[in-house]
């Protein structure tokens, strides 16, 4: 959370203030920040003015932190099965809204040293990324939804031509699988956190999406080493096109290059990464390039408000 060491009570207020949803939600936040004792006046005398920005500039920040909530717990769910062969704690996984089960789920049997290690550092990474937004959220958070690791990765690997109709894809059964799957997740957590950095409103909580942000790309370039020096380019490609396919008519989306060049970094003529917007995200994560609030990876659908594919 926030800490009080580390702002004035008056800060604090005000970005609270100005990331609640709503009423509710602003007194949560207060009480998670030990403010409430600034009384009904001080978020009365306010209250008008971080509603009418959250209506007329778009989600509020809470919105935007839980719909961020929803993907880490989903990669740390990942992450977790194929590192330690579990899931999160229990603990760490409940709020508001319906908390889900994980569908599959594995350890992996890592051959290469340095993947094993990698794979380990990002599991520990997102974990943490899923306690500190829960803790910057406060009593506002949002429990972890029902989330598909086992059919999922199948489904996606068919709409990416990487297997047949009759065919299953197991993440959990060799690194290559493990790679390819994790690729899936990680450019789009850094599109979307890009995309979410001109939706977020209070400075604080854009510096903190902005270091998950880099996390996130620091993951992500990891992981298309390892596919590129193990020569998987047609595969990312495959994956690469089918993501592209879902998230609209742009063509944004990129591989990790050929035998005679890399594409480590997708960006764009500036080298910028580009973004995605939450319902762009949500079509990826669903597995479908119409307007859904269920499928793919969240089979009942992610919590909070941003629950609604392009």
């Amino acid at each position: 959370m926030l800490g009080m060491n580390l702002f004035g009570k008056r800060t604090v207020f005000d970005m609270i203030e100005r990331s609640a949803e709503n009423e509710t939600d602003r007194r949560r936040f207060l009480r998670s920040a030990g403010l409430a004792g600034l009384g009904t006046l001080g978020v009365s005398a306010l209250g008008g003015v971080g509603r009418a920005a959250a209506h007329e500039e778009g989600p509020s920040d809470a919105a935007i932190f839980n719909f961020a909530l929803n993907l880490e717990y989903l990669e740390a769910e990942f992450y977790s099965y194929a590192v330690f062969g579990r899931g999160l704690p229990e603990a760490i996984t409940t709020g508001t809204g319906d908390r889900g089960p994980v569908i599959g789920g594995r350890q992996v049997d890592f051959q290469t040293a340095s993947i094993r290690r990698y794979a380990r550092e990002i599991a520990k990474d997102e974990e943490l990324h899923v306690r500190y937004l829960r803790a910057t959220l406060g009593s506002a958070k949002v429990a972890q939804p029902t989330i598909d690791i086992r059919n999922s990765f199948t489904a996606a690997a068919r709409a990416a031509g990487l297997i047949g109709p009759g065919q299953t894809f197991d993440p959990y059964a060799n690194e290559n699988n493990f790679l390819l799957a994790a690729f899936i997740f990680e450019d789009v957590g850094v599109t979307a956190y890009k995309g979410a950095a001109p939706l977020i409103d209070n400075k604080a909580f854009l510096e903190a999406a902005a270091g998950i942000l880099a996390v996130e790309a620091y993951h992500a370039s990891t992981i298309r080493t390892s596919l590129y020096e193990k020569g998987l380019m047609a595969a990312v490609k495959k994956i690469s096109d089918a993501r592209d396919s879902l998230d609209g008519p742009t063509d944004l989306d990129q591989g990790i290059g050929f035998n005679d060049f890399a594409n480590i970094t997708p960006a764009d003529q500036n080298a910028i990464a580009f973004s995605r917007t939450p319902a762009q995200v949500l079509n990826v994560v669903y597995l479908t390039p119409e307007k859904r609030r269920q499928g793919g990876f969240f089979p009942d659908g992610v919590n909070g408000p941003l629950n609604t594919s392009g």
